[in-house]
């Protein structure tokens, strides 16, 4: 998953332009998209090459120097994420399928936007529960609020050792921290 950003980044990508490259040179872009290809080497490359015109998998391969498959396998993997597509046209002659692919940066904006939102979500649920809650731990790290506590008698059903109460204001601070910065 991305890493937690602060609370600028849909600003940050909104007041990026959705066509051109200008959008490959943001880091948190580049980030994502290697996020879905799996492939820090080859995935931007190949996307610049789509902005630049380069709409076939055949023109990206020679175009980087890259086998075909690997171009092929990124791009539908882009195609998968929602963040490129493609029209199909079977040439008359040859009777062979040519795909011409597009890189929708647009979607990309909106796909990272969403992630944060989501991870922002997550963590503002995160903090309410921790603050919320009463902990207790075992030595061996078996964690449980208040009530499944009580629940075993203050007695670990894992390991069956004593639950101690556990201080959990540090995390608190944590994530506190983690949702300013």
């Amino acid at each position: 998953m991305l890493k937690m950003l602060n609370g600028s980044v849909t600003q940050e990508l909104s007041s990026l332009s959705k066509e051109g490259a200008e959008i490959l040179k943001e880091p948190l872009v580049q980030e994502f998209v290697q996020e879905i290809t799996k492939d820090a080497e080859n995935s931007v490359s190949i996307i610049r090459c789509l902005l630049k015109g380069k709409l076939t998998d055949e023109e990206i391969s020679e175009e980087i120097e890259l086998k075909l498959n690997i171009v092929r396998r990124i791009l539908y993997k882009l195609y998968d994420a929602g963040i490129a597509s493609y029209k199909r046209s079977k040439d008359p002659e040859t009777q062979w399928y040519t795909y011409n692919w597009k890189f929708d940066s647009g979607k990309v904006i909106e796909t990272i936007s969403e992630k944060y939102k989501q991870g922002s979500k997550e963590m503002e649920e995160a903090l309410a529960y921790e603050e919320e809650n009463m902990f207790f731990s075992c030595v061996n790290g078996c964690r449980y609020n208040f009530e499944e506590a009580a629940e075993h008698n203050f007695m670990c059903p894992e390991c069956d050792s004593t639950l101690e109460y556990q201080d959990n204001s540090s995390l608190i601070d944590e994530l506190k921290g983690q949702m300013n910065s």
